[in-house]
């Protein structure tokens, strides 16, 4: 079987969870077998891993061949990482240039590869060029991830009439904590309507899809995140602790979704019982500024830190200087960084509004805005060593048991029913 995926990121670069779980269930569906994917993302940046399935960059894919000869195309392709085949769409000259893009010399058109302020033209962008591979390349289903990519993946399957899976990851619902915005919101609903079916990544999220975009029910089905193993480079890293305090961290996007308010009043709560507590906040965003003033109001800066954004084996390196990891969102539809601290023998305390908190059990669980029990909840594993050490064994050997494999062979199904397949 064969699949045509759209996505916006692809590890190594990553900004969020997206790339993390596009990576992480291509390669749990290949491991199934019988199982072929291509998938798209704006721009490849050249390193991510090609081993499993094949990548095709937007960026590289003409529309259009601009003034040259075929000779002169010819040269250049040379220069491009994409695979030759992409190129002989010399013909399919469809597309109306007053609404493109910038174009190179090859008909390309540019992008950004990350989440820029004309995020609305290049989502329109890599839709017109969506229409292009779709009509180049044979597959069986066409996969869109989050609402970024269903516009591609909409025009994909009208011009090839093949079956659409849009996969959500997040709404905005739990992006604007309610205040939605409208032209996202329309977007999303549109991939809905188009969708032959529609997988969610927590009964949360499903529960949401159905109430707030009056999707019928039969429509959606949720497919739970996992984790990848641990790689032998990630275990032998080894702890980096300046201190004999206890540290708890917070790593995430520093935004309204993330709670992270939430993290440092709880961290005020603590600090009044005992001193011998670090607090970490791994991560960038629009709120971080507001927290460092908040660390600072409550009197606890010379004990509160910010490492800024964290990627790769940084990522690890907190974790494993960690004693607790939290995650405090408002809204999750899943929440994958749990898992992976928990992998490394971290135990963690999660929201209730989390996804991840209707598959895990060996975690502690508070609702996000009680600030009381999060504090409690962190003293309790710093002071007690036969909590701690509970929740780090249980929780390591729960997790190893979440793989991607499985949620790849839910996906797999889901296509076969779509395609009608017994």
């Amino acid at each position: 079987m064969k699949a045509l995926m759209f996505g916006w990121e692809f590890p190594p670069h990553i900004l969020g969870g997206l790339g993390t779980a596009s990576f992480g269930l291509t390669r749990g569906m290949v491991d199934c077998g019988d199982m072929d994917i291509t998938f798209v993302i704006p721009k490849p940046w050249g390193d991510e891993d090609k081993s499993f399935l094949k990548i095709i960059g937007a960026n590289c894919t003409p529309i259009a061949w601009r003034d040259h000869s075929e000779e002169y195309v010819q040269q250049r392709i040379g220069y491009c990482t994409e695979p030759k085949e992409y190129f002989h769409l010399r013909n399919h000259i469809y597309a109306d240039f007053n609404h493109l893009g910038y174009l190179n010399d090859l008909g390309c058109i540019e992008f950004s590869g990350r989440y820029p302020e004309n995020l609305l033209e290049e989502i329109n962008n890599y839709s017109i060029v969506a229409g292009v591979i779709a009509r180049s390349d044979n597959f069986d289903v066409i996969h869109s991830h989050d609402w970024l990519t269903y516009p591609a993946g909409i025009h994909a399957k009208k011009v090839t009439g093949k079956p659409l899976v849009i996969h959500v990851h997040a709404t905005d619902f739990d992006r604007s904590r309610g205040n939605v915005n409208p032209t996202v919101f329309g977007i999303e609903k549109d991939g809905m309507y188009w969708a032959d079916k529609i997988i969610t990544v927590s009964e949360m999220t499903r529960q949401t899809v159905i109430d707030k975009y009056h999707i019928d029910p039969r429509k959606v089905i949720t497919v739970h995140n996992a984790v990848e193993p641990v790689s032998p480079e990630i275990e032998a890293i080894v702890p980096i602790r300046n201190t004999k305090d206890k540290v708890v961290t917070f790593l995430g996007r520093i935004t309204m979704q993330k709670g992270p308010e939430y993290f440092v009043e709880a961290a005020h709560r603590v600090l009044q019982r005992t001193k011998n507590v670090r607090f970490v906040m791994a991560g960038s965003g629009d709120k971080m500024n507001e927290m460092i003033r908040l660390a600072s109001a409550r009197g606890i800066a010379d004990r509160f830190h910010f490492t800024g954004f964290l990627k790769g084996k940084q990522v690890y390196e907190m974790l494993k200087s960690s004693d607790v990891y939290i995650m405090p969102s408002v809204s999750e539809p899943f929440g994958i960084s749990p898992l992976e601290a928990m992998q490394v023998g971290v135990p963690s305390i999660i929201s209730h509004q989390s996804g991840c908190a209707e598959i895990l059990t060996n975690v502690i669980k508070i609702d996000y805005w009680d600030i009381e029990a999060m504090a409690d909840a962190i003293y309790s594993i710093v002071t007690y060593p036969a909590m701690y050490e509970h929740l780090k064994i249980e929780g390591k050997n729960e997790v190893d048991q979440i793989v991607w494999e499985k949620a790849g062979q839910k996906v797999i199904d889901i296509y076969k029913e779509v395609l009608g397949w017994r």
